[in-house]
């Protein structure tokens, strides 16, 4: 189906064309039922017409007889309010729509660069937005129709490994293995780091083994695997356990790139960028300066001929772009590394690795905060680890259920309490605008009432409760939608909107807009059953409220779980 807006905007499209070539009106849906272009202001000014006589010539070109009634208003405004008619032939080309209006595209390619932890260290709360807003975004993503490639660049090289992989070989390979198998990788990072600050025989193996790793000696190779492998392994438990659809295959790290790095130098030497300086090998893209305003260089090659993060993600952009295709590059990364990945797709595009045509977007985000408004830590003072973060959701929603309702198992009510956990948590971080930092407040988040996942959860069990409920039988492609309540209209605009606010999270890259957009639709619904009786109404009410509610639940169900979201059927 053609979404309600789409129909509106090529039809004032078309009558704006009528009146000035090229005109572009700006079209903003309002939170009721009418719809007001501005543009009507910008075409007057632009030819020196009053606004209210632009809006009248723009009124006459109009089509919209079976959409909207239109209106000139205020000095220049056009209202237009949807027909009753034109609402009812949308909403019911959504019974059979599993899509619920919204468009597949085709053909295009997304890379989306998310989580991003390191082997050998725990997840903690440092990587939670990273995870939970790339996996949103990946959702979205390939709902819409794209080929989504999910990159989990991991830091898995460099020499951290040296006195990993001597630790190892000091405990003995079948015992550091165990130890890592249970997830206690920090306990083992810190044991090989508190090894190589004391003990100066340790460091010296360490850095002579760090020269194996890099010159392919195979027994380091293999050892260096078995911590890569052990690390990938926890963090799948991790994804599984925050139902995140990262797997290991996803898994490419930075030891996948360091093979390319010296033919990203050459690259770079032959397009005639690369400076020395200090011993380095530097670009430096225009633009850039330090505070005392001299240019700002990247760092492609150190002085010891070692390569960093620059050279890693310029190869990184290199390969998504030659050799997946790519069509658009999602970085999902804090926004403390936003001066470096501006610098990297500026190198990247003046050595023509990265076309114009290809969006490359860091998609920044704000810090988790605690209770005191700062990095949000355990009481201990240390990183608070993701799997305790769901523990103890998790364990506060099994007690708030508890009290709740009597009729769940144990077992169901673990599992349930389980999906409640992974709503608050990832709710509260999708609800937040990105750029922001937001606090952590468990109380807050696993509420069942205000802007949480709970509450939309709940939304969601209470309309499926009604057909639980239903003694008849209930078709919905025999229903005509009347909307003579002006709550059954609220309802049936904000149903429609979904397509809009989902296109809206995608384009902008902020998922908050498809959140927003759910929160707005249960308190219409909750509005609506209010105001509307729906089992003890009379026929024909009744069989359209119950579509109604119908198309919410499949809305909510849908929205929700392109976030991540599972919404469970009864709670």
């Amino acid at each position: 189906m053609t979404g309600t807006y789409d129909v509106l905007l090529a039809r004032l499209t078309s009558a704006f064309d009528a009146v000035a070539v090229g005109a572009d009106p700006v079209l903003r849906p309002s939170e009721r039922s009418d719809y007001q272009s501005n543009g009507v202001m910008a075409l007057a000014k632009s030819q020196g017409v009053n606004p209210r006589e632009m809006a009248e010539r723009v009124l006459a070109g109009l089509d919209l007889a079976d959409v909207a009634d239109v209106e000139v208003a205020g000095p220049g405004f056009l209202n237009l309010t949807l027909t009753t008619a034109f609402l009812d032939a949308q909403l019911r080309e959504l019974v059979d729509d599993d899509r619920l209006g919204v468009g597949r595209l085709e053909g295009r390619v997304a890379v989306i660069d998310y989580s991003a932890p390191n082997v050998a260290k725990e997840m903690h709360v440092g990587h939670l937005r990273s995870t939970v807003i790339g996996d949103a975004l990946v959702r979205m993503y390939r709902f819409r129709g794209y080929r989504v490639i999910a990159r989990n660049h991991v830091g898995d090289w460099g020499t951290p490994f040296g006195m990993l992989i001597e630790h190892l070989l000091d405990l003995g390979e079948e015992e550091a293995i165990a130890s890592l198998s249970i997830g206690d990788l920090d306990g083992f990072y810190r044991a090989a780091r508190t090894k190589f600050d004391a003990d100066d025989a340790f460091k010296e193996r360490s850095r002579a083994r760090v020269v194996a790793l890099q010159g392919g000696d195979p027994e380091t190779r293999r050892l260096w695997r078995l911590l890569v492998d052990e690390s990938v392994a926890y963090f799948s438990e991790v994804y599984a356990a925050l139902d995140v659809t990262l797997t290991p295959a996803d898994v490419v790290g930075e030891s996948f790139y360091n093979p390319m790095l010296d033919e990203v130098v050459a690259d770079l030497a032959r397009a005639g960028l690369l400076v020395e300086s200090g011993g380095a090998l530097c670009v430096f893209p225009e633009g850039f300066t330090n505070r005392d305003g001299e240019p700002l260089p990247l760092i492609v090659r150190k002085s010891d001929e070692g390569f960093g993060y620059a050279a890693t993600d310029l190869a990184a952009v290199r390969d998504r772009v030659a050799n997946l295709h790519a069509d658009e590059m999602l970085y999902v990364v804090g926004a403390p590394q936003g001066q470096h990945f501006e610098m990297v797709f500026a190198v990247a595009r003046a050595a023509g690795w990265l076309p114009e045509s290809v969006r490359c977007e860091h998609v920044a985000f704000g810090n988790v905060l605690g209770p005191d408004r700062k990095m949000f830590k355990s009481r201990s003072g240390e990183t608070v680890k993701l799997i305790g973060l769901l523990d103890e959701a998790r364990d506060r929603a099994e007690a708030a259920l508890a009290l709740r309702s009597s009729s769940l198992t144990t077992q169901e009510r673990h599992e349930l309490a389980t999906q409640i956990a992974r709503a608050a948590i990832k709710y509260a971080d999708l609800s937040t605008d990105r750029s922001r930092d937001y606090v952590f407040d468990l109380d807050r988040m696993i509420a069942f009432e205000g802007d949480t996942g709970p509450y939309l959860q709940y939304a969601h069990a209470r309309l499926r409760s009604i057909f639980r409920r239903l003694d008849d039988g209930f078709d919905a492609h025999a229903v005509h939608f009347v909307l003579a309540e002006s709550a059954e209209r609220d309802l049936a605009l904000g149903i429609l909107a979904f397509p809009e606010a989902l296109d809206a999270a995608i384009a902008t890259l902020h998922p908050h807009r498809l959140a927003g957009y759910l929160f707005d639709l249960a308190q219409r619904f909750t509005a609506f059953y209010e105001a509307c009786p729906v089992l003890s109404a009379p026929e024909p009410s009744k069989g359209e409220r119950l579509a109604l509610c119908e198309l919410t639940a499949r809305t909510l169900s849908l929205g929700l779980s392109l976030l991540g979201i599972e919404a469970p059927e009864q709670m």
